[in-house]
């Protein structure tokens, strides 16, 4: 692996941290209050390029690599202060888009990527259910064959950006008793008949970034709408998992590095009896655990973006994921304990932060399943 980063990549990087600073960072607090999502700022990704970072020229993206892409997220998510953003964007680029890159024909990718990456459309991805969540396999919501469409029954919840979607993947299960083998995933439009999007769930954290519940009933989808071949809807959703693990959490690498220079400019700064709080040693000592613990997320990330043209990414993939997630929530915890009283404020945005981060712990697969799929990459015997 080589991490010096050659002219266009160090542009690339700080390009995005110029755009966030100078797009994304207006009205946070009160856009946070209101869980509003912002098309405007929706719409800025699209023309920066930042929603179709790894999709070919040719569709409207910018045609990196994972690397690259990887890298100019972390200068975004150094520059911008909305964390729902990230979760958005991720759930989008690498649920939506990378699948219909990597496994939709022609004609599904000349029509629908172009919309995707130039931030016309929302993207969103559908697969958990009330009664299948990390065991997503076992879903209930039925695609029934019917001549030259499929019938879509059942219910999805915790959709990412489903109050606000143009665009839909949903997985559904031709046959349950075959398990992930009856798995197929489908494309739809948000005015497809029988698809209807609930009112958004309230969140703890991530307030931007809207979820709600969607329902099918009776949906007709043409079958020119299934994704890849018949019954493969298990091995896009595994594949996929993977890319989106890897690097959904890539903008927190940038937050945390801002975090960290924060905490060392108000330790360095603040007196409490007399002297620096830096000159305290259980200060000064959480700010260099904060530092390692950012310096091993980074290499975890660069290692499974790497992986994606050089190695297996399973591996990598949920290392990173779970290093990341875990780190970053430490790392604003460390941050309020530094700041005090301030930051348990609602100016000094850390609380804020914190929020956002906890749930990184559940999206994408929770910790507990990232520890369960090293320890089988592992070859722990576990079940």
């Amino acid at each position: 692996m080589d991490f010096n980063w050659n002219k266009e990549q160090l542009e690339m990087y700080q390009q995005a941290v110029s755009f966030a600073q100078s797009k994304m960072n207006k009205n946070l607090i009160e856009e946070d209050r209101e869980s509003h999502f912002s098309r405007e700022k929706w719409h800025a990704l699209g023309q920066m390029g930042l929603l179709g970072l790894t999709i070919p020229e040719e569709y409207g993206g910018l045609g990196l690599d994972p690397l690259t892409s990887a890298y100019t997220l972390e200068g975004f998510g150094y520059g911008c202060k909305y964390a729902g953003i990230f979760l958005s964007l991720g759930a989008h680029l690498w649920a939506v888009e990378t699948p219909i890159l990597l496994y939709g024909n022609g004609f599904q990718k000349s029509q629908f990527l172009p919309k995707l990456a130039s931030g016309e459309w929302v993207g969103a991805h559908a697969i958990s259910e009330p009664d299948a969540g990390s065991d997503a396999m076992s879903m209930d919501t039925r695609a029934e064959f019917n001549g030259d469409f499929y019938i879509l029954n059942g219910r999805k919840t915790f959709v990412t950006n489903a109050p606000v979607a143009d665009f839909f993947l949903i997985f559904a299960t031709t046959n349950k008793k075959y398990g992930f083998a009856g798995i197929n995933a489908f494309l739809l439009e948000k005015n497809t008949p029988g698809l209807s999007v609930e009112s958004k769930t309230e969140k703890m954290g991530t307030r931007t970034s809207l979820m709600s519940d969607i329902t099918f009933t009776n949906c007709k989808v043409s079958k020119e709408n299934l994704l890849g071949k018949p019954n493969m809807g298990f091995r896009i959703f595994s594949r996929i998992m993977q890319w989106e693990r890897a690097l959904i959490l890539a903008p927190f690498i940038g937050s945390m590095q801002r975090q960290l220079e924060e905490c060392i400019q108000y330790a360095n700064q603040r007196q409490q009896f007399t002297k620096r709080l830096s000159e305290n040693q259980a200060i000064s000592h959480k700010i260099v655990d904060m530092h390692n613990r950012l310096e091993a997320a980074r290499l975890f990330l660069y290692k499974a973006a790497w992986a994606f043209e050089n190695d297996d990414p399973a591996l990598p993939s949920s290392v990173a994921k779970l290093w990341i997630s875990e780190s970053a929530i430490q790392t604003y915890l460390d941050a309020i304990q530094i700041f005090g009283g301030y930051g348990y404020t609602t100016d000094f945005e850390i609380e804020r932060s914190l929020r956002d981060a906890i749930g990184t712990k559940l999206y994408s697969g929770t910790s507990e399943m990232q520890k369960m799929i090293i320890a089988q990459q592992l070859g722990l015997k576990t079940q």
